[in-house]
């Protein structure tokens, strides 16, 4: 028995080690630097209708225990990925989630039915969260009402697993995960970046040239792991956490709270080799504490 492996909707993960959107590219990038195989899986840099040049520079600023970035989800556009991305991803012995990404509910809805005719990933996770595009992007995110109509003409085209990652930019997180849930989601990532902003003062000009960015890094985990908290009392779906995990402690807070899986972002661009340290540190401490399931552990937290 594999004493890592969970599931999310109607995916087996060989272990609860996956990459974030945004922050392990198209995962080919990675592979002379790590064994891709040995990820529970891999989630993608997104992917629109139409290729993205992204925000103006600078888009990335460096802050205590984190940083902010801006990209504006700049991508290769669905067409190209699936001549020169996906080929190599379909190689992969991990689970392939394809993060995407729309202005308009049909815009989601055709990058999905696109790939699903080119076949050869394992799911799609909504990007209805993201903080730094004007057009879409969080305002999706940002009602329920709008997040369950997407999410719903996204489960009409495909029966792969479906993730919605929600935004924790929001008066109540718990809602939209309801209705995430309640329109066909499979699973809820939880949480995208933080809105923030830093101010150069030798020049007095924000440091993005979009003013605002999405925060990341260890700076944000005890509010991620807050939201991870307050979701597991509003769905019933598995929730993937995401938001600061830098070792294997910070793996374990996410779970012992209620995710089933994580996402490792910020990380990667430290150490790019983190993910599969990860799994390695994983393993360990279960032998060492003699867990031989994972899922023991998943939602373990005490509160009375």
């Amino acid at each position: 028995m594999n004493r890592l492996a969970v599931t999310i909707g109607n995916l087996e993960l060989k272990n609860p080690i996956l990459t974030a959107s945004g922050t392990f590219g198209y995962g080919e990038e990675f592979a002379a630097l790590i064994d891709l195989n040995r990820l529970g899986g891999l989630v993608t840099k997104a992917v629109s209708s139409e290729p993205r040049a992204g925000n103006p520079l600078p888009r990335i600023a460096e802050t205590t225990c984190g940083m902010l970035n801006s990209i504006g989800l700049a991508n290769v556009g669905v067409k190209n990925f699936i001549a020169d991305k996906l080929p190599f991803l379909k190689k992969l012995d991990t689970r392939v989630i394809v993060n995407i990404a729309g202005k308009t509910i049909d815009e989601f809805a055709s990058v999905i039915s696109e790939i699903e005719a080119a076949g050869g990933v394992a799911g799609y996770e909504l990007n209805v969260s993201c903080p730094n595009v004007k057009e879409g992007g969080m305002s999706f995110g940002a009602s329920a009402q709008i997040t369950a109509l997407v999410t719903a003409k996204a489960r009409l085209i495909t029966k792969a697993c479906l993730i919605v990652k929600l935004s924790p930019n929001v008066t109540s997180i718990g809602e939209i995960a309801r209705a995430a849930e309640a329109a066909g989601a499979d699973a809820l990532s939880v949480m995208n970046t933080v809105v923030g902003m830093a101010v150069d003062i030798a020049t007095k000009r924000p440091k993005l040239a979009t003013i605002t960015g999405g925060l990341s890094g260890p700076a944000i985990k005890p509010i991620a792991i807050a939201k991870v908290f307050e979701v597991t009392r509003s769905a019933k779906i598995p929730i993937i956490g995401i938001g600061g995990i830098m070792s294997c402690d910070d793996v374990l807070e996410f779970l012992i709270t209620g995710a089933t899986a994580v996402q490792v972002g910020t990380a990667n661009f430290l150490n790019p080799q983190i993910s599969e340290q990860l799994v390695t540190d994983l393993e360990n401490y279960c032998q060492q504490n003699n867990i031989q399931d994972i899922n023991q552990i998943i939602g373990s937290i005490q509160v009375k």
